[in-house]
């Protein structure tokens, strides 16, 4: 993608063409995106089958309802992702509270935590997959490889100004996966939901 125009393009095109009913749009994008599904899915949950499950549950709602989609909304990318943490916390309530119901063990509070941290790790990850490789090389040079500001300078090749200013916009965006209530969705890259 050489234009910062290409995905929104991209994105109204692939809506266009799964309207229709082409089953290659539907490959294609589940070529672009099943990775990301699946990883939301299985940080949610936990649990490969169940991401697995929910990863079929989110390209058979994609193909089945291709106008839920709105390109004026933002990008495919993140309707994919907030339709697949929104399936995936569904599925974590309805299973930890089916298994609440049948040991007794735990109070709806334990449940509602265990939801909300499982939320929050999957929208930092997303976040953090979302955001523009010279934020993300920085963060991970500082957490990583435990580099100070000055250190991510001489490693990145620029100024500790800007290892600086990477940093903190960096860890600005991922403050934002604390920023929700307990089942909200993953953020638009760029932008809050």
């Amino acid at each position: 993608m050489a234009t910062q125009d290409a995905p929104p393009r991209w994105d109204r095109r692939m809506q266009q063409r799964l309207s229709r009913g082409e089953a290659a749009a539907l490959g294609e994008l589940y070529d672009r995106f099943a990775s990301l599904v699946h990883g939301l899915a299985h940080r949610v949950l936990g649990d490969e089958r169940a991401a697995d499950g929910i990863t079929r549950e989110v390209f058979t709602h994609v193909w089945e309802n291709p106008d839920a989609y709105d390109p004026k909304q933002g990008p495919l990318r993140s309707w994919v992702a907030t339709l697949t943490h929104r399936l995936a916390v569904q599925r974590l309530r309805a299973t930890e509270t089916a298994a609440l119901a049948r040991s007794g063990d735990g109070t709806a509070e334990e449940l509602e935590r265990k939801v909300r941290s499982a939320s929050v790790a999957a929208r930092a990850d997303y976040i953090v997959t979302s955001m523009p490789t010279p934020l993300r090389t920085a963060l991970e040079l500082a957490y990583f490889q435990r580099r100070d500001y000055r250190q991510a300078a001489a490693d990145l090749g620029v100024t500790e100004d800007e290892a600086r200013r990477r940093l903190r916009l960096g860890l600005q965006l991922l403050s934002t996966a604390h920023d929700t209530g307990p089942a909200a969705a993953p953020p638009e890259p760029g932008g809050a939901v």
